[in-house]
């Protein structure tokens, strides 16, 4: 198993999912095209308080754009990345700082550095997967840009 996979875990993903109110966005984007807003777009939809981290940005999604983590005023549950991945170690540097519980990180985010770094402050780590995917895949909402067939297994009954 590589160290990558070790945070992928299911239980870890679920635990998230459930009790995460506040999601801090790093690298939300204003365009509507972007994976990062679609993402932040839909996790609002479905109940999630979304706070935009982004230098570029004023407001996003109707909510005030951060420069960094460290000027957000509230607390936040989960540090979502949509950054380039040397960019982890800091962002996991101030995650820690203003005690978030997990640091989530986009596909394609993967530095282990950074990822040492959340770990070793505390937080639960997922790596190299999708926000919106796993709440779609785990709490059967994949009607959006899939079908919601109500199971995680794709596996057909009658077929084991």
């Amino acid at each position: 198993m590589s160290w990558v996979e070790e945070y992928q875990d299911t239980s870890t993903i679920q635990r998230v999912l459930h009790t995460a109110r506040t999601v801090a966005v790093v690298g939300l984007s204003a365009n509507e095209l972007r994976a990062s807003h679609f993402v932040g777009y839909y996790l609002q939809r479905h109940g999630y308080r979304i706070i935009p981290v982004n230098p570029r940005e004023t407001e996003i999604l109707g909510e005030r754009s951060y420069p960094s983590l460290t000027e957000v005023p509230e607390p936040v549950d989960v540090v979502d990345v949509f950054r380039a991945p040397d960019a982890l170690p800091g962002i996991a540097r101030e995650a820690v700082a203003i005690g978030v519980g997990s640091l989530w990180c986009q596909f394609g985010v993967i530095n282990e550095e950074g990822t040492r770094i959340a770990v070793d402050g505390g937080l639960s780590v997922v790596v190299d997967r999708c926000l919106k995917i796993e709440h779609a895949r785990f709490l059967g909402r994949m009607h959006w840009l899939g079908f919601n067939t109500q199971r995680i297994t794709s596996v057909r009954e009658g077929l084991q």
